[in-house]
């Protein structure tokens, strides 16, 4: 409460001795003097405090009615409805080990980016496409042109799209250059060993082929197993389409005849995917029941392995085998994996194209002369007599 005091005028207690003050103390104009100064003082003090309440009151009521209208705004727009905006909570800074797919199961990561310039739409998907692993069988063994065959077939299959396995066999032993010329391709490969008594052999690449199929299904490997000789040629359309295939495969083969004078067509003749007959032009192999190069066919390693899958009748292994004639080995095989052109696929599409060629440029009487020592970067080495 403002407290009122009355203020005294130093003339008012003063005694004026010459004459006397016009007003005295006493008197009834000073009474009334006093009087109207202590209601002027009451007013002003009055007037004073109501100023005082008028400019206090508003202050708390603007303060208390600012923070009312600041709640009710953030409420409001706490539900209006916004773009979904990620939790920060759900994406933890957090180290994900990501494992590696397994290696027949490698997939192919093709990205299309289509975009709508009208709409200003930018759409981005990803398809995976699952390949199947290819299994090449190369025999091999000690010969003049030996590194240039292998090298020639590794620098194809390194463009081959993965997965792929390159199994190489030797005979007797694996060699260090072999082994060499192999780890320099870039190529995933497994080097294996024939041994097989090479006095008893009559005929070397079966006994080859048949360690590798013995490997194949020793460690179940799951692909599409294809007999590719060194000394041949091949296309990488041929590798594509050999990954389509589900249980036996087959195609045509132009090979060039011993006499090097004409080529033969020999394989399968295709309607769409079905074989409906075989090209030949060898009377003395009219007797196949299958008119097939060992190039020219390929099919599911799991046959090898898995027989109640294919519902083969017999469980014996299947092998090549060295005991028929020369030319035989392939028919006598595929007999063992199919039982007839029903079960076969043609490739490509009415089988159409040729894929590899068969050349038979081999030069079996080429030796190294005597002194002779062929060393790396095709370095000669001649003693001096």
């Amino acid at each position: 409460m403002a407290s009122i005091r009355r203020t005294l005028s130093p003339y008012h207690d003063r005694q004026h001795t010459n004459g006397g003050s016009p007003f005295s103390v006493n008197s009834p104009s000073h009474k009334s003097s006093r009087s109207s100064s202590y209601s002027l003082s009451r007013f002003l003090a009055t007037l004073s405090l109501h100023k005082h309440s008028r400019k206090t009151q508003p202050f708390w009521k603007k303060s208390l009615f600012r923070c009312f209208i600041f709640f009710m705004l953030g409420f409001l727009l706490g539900l209006a409805p916004f773009n979904e905006v990620d939790d920060v909570s759900n994406h933890d800074f957090t180290f994900e080990i990501i494992k590696p797919p397994p290696g027949n199961l490698i997939e192919n990561v093709v990205m299309n980016h289509p975009v709508q310039l009208g709409e200003r739409k930018l759409e981005k998907s990803v398809e995976f496409v699952a390949r199947k692993e290819v299994i090449v069988v190369t025999p091999t063994y000690n010969r003049a042109l030996q590194a240039y065959y292998l090298s020639r077939l590794g620098n194809l299959l390194r463009l081959v799209p993965p997965p792929l396995i390159w199994i190489v066999v030797e005979m007797n032993e694996a060699s260090m250059e072999t082994a060499e010329i192999l780890r320099n391709t870039g190529v995933m490969y497994r080097h294996l060993v024939c041994n097989k008594n090479f006095t008893n052999v009559k005929d070397r690449g079966v006994h080859q082929r048949n360690t590798a199929l013995e490997h194949i299904e020793r460690h179940k490997l799951d692909g599409i197993v294809y007999f590719a000789d060194d000394d041949n040629v091949y296309s990488l359309e041929l590798f594509d389409n050999i990954r389509e295939i589900r249980r036996f495969g087959t195609w045509p083969v132009a090979m060039l005849a011993q006499s090097k004078n004409k080529a033969v067509l020999e394989g399968p003749v295709c309607n769409g995917s079905a074989v409906i007959g075989w090209n030949t032009n060898e009377k003395s192999k009219i007797l196949r029941r299958f008119h097939v190069d060992m190039s020219g066919f390929a099919f599911n390693s799991t046959i090898l392995w898995d027989p109640k899958r294919w519902k083969r009748p017999n469980t014996e292994p299947i092998r090549q085998l060295d005991t028929v004639k020369e030319g035989f080995q392939e028919t006598t095989f595929i007999e063992q994996v199919v039982e007839d052109e029903s079960q076969m696929e043609g490739i490509p599409q009415d089988c159409s194209r040729i894929m590899n060629w068969h050349l038979h440029l081999e030069a079996r009487d080429l030796v190294y002369p005597d002194g002779w020592l062929l060393q790396k970067n095709l370095d000669v080495v001649l003693p001096i007599n």
